[in-house]
């Protein structure tokens, strides 16, 4: 590959393509709006989770739920249900930690 200028009709052909691109105003904005995403934001992710504020109703939700799976995992001893559970209670726990916290004003 020839490290030169191009040759003029190849030359002529870019210049009509960048004016062409030059005129599109939404290509312009994305452009100019364009960020570069490598990964997930961990430490945003972190402070929008740290930040839920769960409602006591929703609280009392979930640990019926997580109740009602547990009772018939034990009974049945039903995978889904036992599975069901595990993927429940962690949340539970956390709602129920973040609730009192909001109610101890810490």
């Amino acid at each position: 590959m020839s490290i030169g200028r191009l040759p003029d009709h190849e030359q002529h052909i870019l210049d009509e393509i960048e004016r062409a691109l030059s005129r599109d105003r939404r290509l312009a904005r994305r452009l100019r709006t364009l960020r570069v995403r490598r990964g997930p934001d961990v430490t945003r992710l972190l402070a929008r989770i740290t930040s839920c504020r769960p409602r006591g109703r929703t609280v009392a939700f979930l640990l019926a739920v997580s109740v009602a799976l547990l009772v018939t995992g034990v009974v049945t001893s039903a995978p889904w249900a036992i599975w069901a559970f595990a993927a429940v209670w962690p949340p539970t726990l956390f709602a129920v930690f973040r609730l009192l916290c909001r109610w101890s004003g810490g």
